[in-house]
């Protein structure tokens, strides 16, 4: 197969960068780098290493995420492992770790909901000097997550629980990327995540706050900072989740695309 032909499957596929993704996955094919590709244009692909390409292409046509396919996520400025027993990282949740950089010395964090670790390690990574826990209640997810530690010899604890369960005392801030689509919105995401991503790190009820609107106080009453990353919309909501337990400074930060998508709140 060919990288002409692999990106004309991709694109009638439906997938949103064919070029892109094709030649990602010939690159991972070729246990080459992608650069490589551009410098070397005329080789010509041996049996096996065409085999393994059509292979990849294959389930990238199934429109599984190219994340799951190559297995890493690059995520500020670390590698994560993700398959599908977590959600993608997404651009738009660095911005969660962006908030939580000018928290004091030697804060203690709680990530709530880790799944592949993302948030804790990338903060982590970034300000050594915190202590994090992060917790999920999919103990799969979790196996991620602590490989992902492991791999990047990061140190943060973790716990299985529902929410704040899994933890006790006090934190010096509390973060969460929950649960926020809302349960009607299913038929209008692509397939790479409503067929492929867990729907119970996804999915959250008729507006998509449920999972929020339990979390909110719990989390208010065991930190004097809390941050949130919302859906489209949602932000106004949450903050008054926020305001009425007891939060005196709520505030919604934008990310790149203009959205509110971090709300703050602080006491």
């Amino acid at each position: 197969m060919s990288l002409a032909i692999a990106t004309a499957d991709l694109r009638e596929a439906g997938c949103d960068n064919p070029r892109l993704d094709a030649e990602l996955l010939l690159a991972d094919a070729l246990a080459a780098t992608r650069t490589s590709l551009h410098l070397y244009p005329e080789r010509i692909l041996g049996a096996a290493e065409s085999a393994r390409f059509a292979a990849l292409v294959a389930r990238r046509r199934a429109r599984e995420p190219v994340a799951y396919i190559r297995g890493t996520r690059g995520f500020r400025h670390i590698d994560l492992t993700v398959d599908s027993r977590v959600l993608v990282p997404r651009p738009e949740t660095e911005l969660l770790v962006e908030v939580a950089l000018g928290l004091p010395r030697a804060a203690r964090v709680l990530d709530v909901g880790t799944g592949s670790g993302a948030v804790a390690l990338a903060l982590k990574h970034e300000r050594p000097d915190l202590r994090i826990v992060a917790t999920d209640l999919s103990g799969d997810a979790l196996e991620v997550a602590r490989d992902n530690a492991a791999a990047l010899r990061l140190d943060v604890a973790f716990a299985q629980g529902d929410l704040l369960s899994g933890v006790d005392g006090a934190f010096d801030a509390i973060l969460s990327n929950p649960p926020y689509v809302p349960d009607g919105d299913r038929e209008q995401l692509e397939p790479e995540v409503a067929v492929h991503e867990p729907a119970q790190a996804l999915f959250a009820g008729g507006d998509g706050l449920d999972v929020l609107r339990r979390l909110a106080a719990d989390a208010a009453a065991r930190a004097p900072f809390v941050a949130f990353e919302v859906g489209a919309g949602q932000a106004p909501a949450v903050g008054e989740l926020l305001s009425a337990a007891g939060m005196t400074r709520v505030r919604a930060h934008r990310d790149l695309a203009g959205i509110e998508r971090v709300v703050v709140g602080e006491r």
